[in-house]
């Protein structure tokens, strides 16, 4: 890997680090740089996740003022997020690289039309009794099938949180972007740890995307927490699309 080489995935890993901190589809800025760079997609796959997991850590810690009073939530959602996560860290080693595309931008559609419309159908919800602060059933599957997905590959994971947990639970907008920011983490960090012990990593190029997500979540968290919460709604959307819109075309 040249000095150039390094700056540019550096450069890369700012740019993830901010949008997965605010809204979450950072992967698809560095999981191309890295194909471009020369890395075989496995290989690409597994070096960017282990090289933005230090930025998802700079994300929870960017936004530890917003989790104040809800550790033990994240500890227990934490805890699906890990589990999908194992299980997706060792399909991305067993399936072949196509086996999500097909249903992938689908999902991350859906999220940005549930996130559109998050307001009134938090509402119904509310009014059937089917939100509060700790979900239930379908947000706990959805966690867990999210974590799969983001040990597998994680592109636009945030998108999915977020619409999950805005909907299911009843609390702050920002709250919930430091909640979705733990369990993204949380998947990146285990799925890591797997490939670490079970794959091959390219560590010069792994280290190049840390540093600069680990800064690109610092500047993504002051920007984030900032937004008001329907100019953040719409962030979120229009990065959603433009995910599903990369995933479809590539």
């Amino acid at each position: 890997m040249t000095p150039l080489d390094a700056l540019g995935l550096g450069a890369a890993g700012v740019a993830a680090g901010a949008i997965n901190t605010v809204v979450g589809s950072g992967s698809l800025i560095t999981f191309p740089t890295l194909l471009a760079l020369g890395y075989a997609p496995v290989l690409a796959n597994v070096t960017n996740t282990v090289g933005i997991f230090p930025g998802s850590v700079s994300g929870v810690v960017g936004y530890r003022r917003e989790l104040r009073g809800g550790v033990g939530r994240a500890v227990r959602f934490g805890m699906l997020s890990a589990l999908g996560s194992i299980a997706g860290a060792l399909l991305l080693l067993q399936l072949p690289e196509s086996a999500f595309d097909a249903i992938v931008p689908a999902l991350i559609l859906i999220a940005c039309v549930l996130v559109a419309v998050q307001p009134r159908l938090s509402g119904w919800l509310s009014a059937r009794q089917l939100r509060g602060h700790q979900g239930g059933p379908l947000l706990w599957l959805g966690i867990l099938l999210t974590g799969t997905y983001g040990g597998y590959f994680g592109a636009a994971q945030g998108v999915l949180l977020i619409a999950l947990l805005t909907i299911f639970i009843d609390d702050d907008l920002q709250r919930l972007n430091a909640l979705k920011n733990v369990l993204a983490g949380v998947a990146n960090g285990v799925a890591a740890v797997v490939f670490i012990l079970i794959s091959e990593v390219a560590w010069g190029a792994a280290a190049s995307l840390a540093v600069g997500a680990i800064i690109g979540s610092q500047i993504g968290a002051t920007v984030g927490r900032r937004l008001p919460p329907p100019i953040y709604r719409t962030t979120i959307v229009l990065v959603g699309v433009v995910a599903a819109s990369v995933l479809i075309l590539t």
